[in-house]
């Protein structure tokens, strides 16, 4: 289903992966202000308050930015507080400078849109992020998230600061059972799953299909080419930040994405996680 903002009372599209409250967080690749690849594991051991917003050059996002900082200021080590937009590297190193953002760390999505397609924050139309609180805990398990409904409203500040603090009081929870959240390297030396271990997972997998307990394989359609090579690209984003890559075949409005681990020679759980994340994504 699709899900959606508004500006100035129009509607806009989120994309990207529908996070639910008690998953892990995904890792996600951004620009710092000097130009390096910045990741959220970065960030390992620490209470993450992210906050994003569509560009420095709208009032409210300037004044997000500056009252993130000033929050910040009393926080302790234990935490670390993160602006994201899609506003070039230069214009946030500028911006830091001129009001002196010491609290905070700017981070830009512009080259890769990973965070954005990662925390379904990417606003389709736009291609900016949404405005938006997120609070990740040390074991980066999401623990609280608000999505501001119009694009040119503000943040609950309130809200944000109440729940970190009871974040604060238990800052490390578990993950939860069942697959890892991000794709392990296997360069060699993995076996491949077992055919009653294929057939137990793949009954969770709406519309996916093994193929000779060697593949899966799922066909998304679409109302036409352009749409459907959109989604090709948020694919082609997860695929590069998890390290595993599917084959996608693109015909018109379809797009057939087949999943195997060729260094197995079969399917592994890799092939799994992506599925999932690949229906995360919507389609």
């Amino acid at each position: 289903m699709a899900r959606g903002i508004k500006f100035q009372g129009s509607p806009l599209t989120l994309v990207g992966r529908a996070l639910q409250e008690g998953a892990i967080g995904p890792d996600f690749r951004v620009v710092s202000n000097d130009l390096k690849e910045t990741k959220l594991s970065d960030f390992r051991d620490k209470i993450k308050v992210i906050g994003s917003f569509p560009s420095l050059d709208t009032p409210v996002c300037d004044l997000q930015v500056k009252e993130f900082n000033k929050k910040a200021s009393g926080f302790s080590s234990d935490i670390v507080v993160l602006g994201i937009s899609k506003d070039l590297p230069f214009a946030q190193k500028r911006f830091c400078s001129i009001n002196e953002i010491k609290n905070e760390v700017l981070l830009s999505d512009y080259k890769y849109s990973s965070f954005g397609i990662n925390y379904g924050l990417l606003v389709k139309e736009l291609n900016l992020l949404a405005r938006a609180a997120i609070v990740l805990d040390k074991n980066d398990i999401l623990r609280y998230m608000q999505v501001v409904d119009e694009l040119t409203g503000t943040i609950n500040y309130e809200d944000v600061l109440k729940n970190l603090e009871e974040i604060i009081k238990n800052p490390a929870l578990p993950a939860k059972e069942g697959l890892p959240p991000k794709c392990k390297p296997c360069e060699g030396g993995v076996a491949s799953m077992p055919k009653e271990k294929i057939d137990k997972l793949i009954a969770q997998y709406r519309g996916w299909e093994a193929v000779e307990d060697k593949k899966i394989v799922k066909e998304f359609k679409f109302k036409d080419f352009i749409e459907a090579k959109y989604f090709l690209d948020l694919i082609s984003v997860i695929a590069e930040d998890q390290g595993h890559h599917p084959a996608l075949t693109l015909i018109y409005n379809k797009l057939k994405v087949t999943l195997t681990t060729h260094a197995a020679g079969g399917l592994t759980e890799n092939d799994f996680i992506m599925a999932r994340i690949i229906d995360e994504l919507g389609g």
